[in-house]
């Protein structure tokens, strides 16, 4: 199941010894302090979410692990041009109060770097500005648990109460760490997760190739197919939707249109045929050379020709 949590920020980091040690295991040739800007992010939390979600003190740990190394991008839109920043350490801290479920608050905090340059300043600026704040995860999990049942696939629907006890699910045994994004402030109610099953939904197929070149030169080659594939159904109901309008002055367009949308191939050949053997028949094609009467042969009695 893969998972991005929308829940965290960026929090003011000061670049120390320690730091410095971690960041050049990750980069190819030594960085200097001045070199590199950091700061700390909020990932994600232990706290039931707004789709009735949530990570334990297990998947955080887990999560700790796995996202060292991690890029940060933009929009979890996965091109190397995005590549801005990399996390070279993360832990899982504790707060004050306790989440839904009873236990402890508890989330995991990152620490990225990116480079000072002309490149990245503007960025920084709005860092600094608190413009560039929030933040996403994409992350792959087992699977999830209902906090009502213990199962995981069940008839039990989150924020609802069964015999009083709330239902949420808790998100189990995460297996992969994809990326950190900057998001703008989500605006839909459920911004906070956006997730696809492996095993139930279907994962979404271009991040599970990602990993794997070969794959992707396969599913590039798929897209471009498919795009072949609409601007063909497009032409043929833009060519049905003008020959109707040309043969049916009563026709409302705009609902044909709605309907032609929802036409398969064999669906729009066929009424294509219809409506243009009505444009025959309306409009038939005239010809464009008139056949010319023969020259007189000149054996013959004109005499009575008038």
């Amino acid at each position: 199941m893969d998972v991005r949590k929308e829940p965290g920020g960026v929090i003011r980091h000061s670049v120390s010894r320690e730091d410095m040690i971690l960041i050049n295991r990750l980069s190819k040739t030594e960085l200097k302090p001045d070199q590199v800007y950091t700061f700390a992010i909020r990932l994600c939390d232990n706290e039931v979410d707004r789709d009735w979600e949530r990570f334990d003190q297990d998947a955080l740990e887990t999560l700790s692990r796995l996202f060292v190394g991690k890029s940060g991008i933009f929009d979890h839109n996965w091109s190397t041009e995005g590549q801005t920043a990399r996390l070279y350490r993360a832990e899982v801290c504790r707060e004050s109060g306790t989440t839904s479920a009873g236990d402890g608050c508890q989330f995991l905090k990152g620490y990225a770097y990116m480079l000072r340059s002309e490149k990245n300043r503007a960025l920084i600026e709005e860092i600094e500005a608190g413009i560039k704040k929030e933040v996403s995860i994409g992350c792959s999990v087992t699977g999830r648990r209902c906090s009502v049942c213990g199962k995981e696939a069940c008839g039990h629907q989150g924020g609802k109460m069964y015999d009083g006890k709330l239902c949420y699910f808790t998100l189990r045994e995460p297996v992969d760490a994809y990326e950190w994004s900057f998001v703008a402030v989500p605006a839909q109610r459920k911004a906070g997760v956006i997730k696809s099953f492996v095993h139930e939904q279907g994962a979404e197929l271009k991040q599970l190739l990602a990993s794997h070149p070969g794959c992707m030169r396969q599913w590039e080659e798929l897209e471009k197919q498919a795009k072949l594939g609409r601007s063909y159904m497009d032409g043929m109901r833009k060519e049905l939707i003008r020959l109707a309008g040309l043969t049916d002055e009563t026709l409302d367009l705009a609902i044909f249109a709605k309907m032609a949308e929802k036409m398969e191939e064999d669906e729009l050949l066929e009424l294509t045929k219809v409506y243009r053997r009505r444009m025959d028949e309306l409009f038939p094609p005239a010809p464009q050379l008139r056949p010319q009467k023969a020259a007189p042969r000149e054996d013959e009695d004109r005499a009575f020709l008038i």
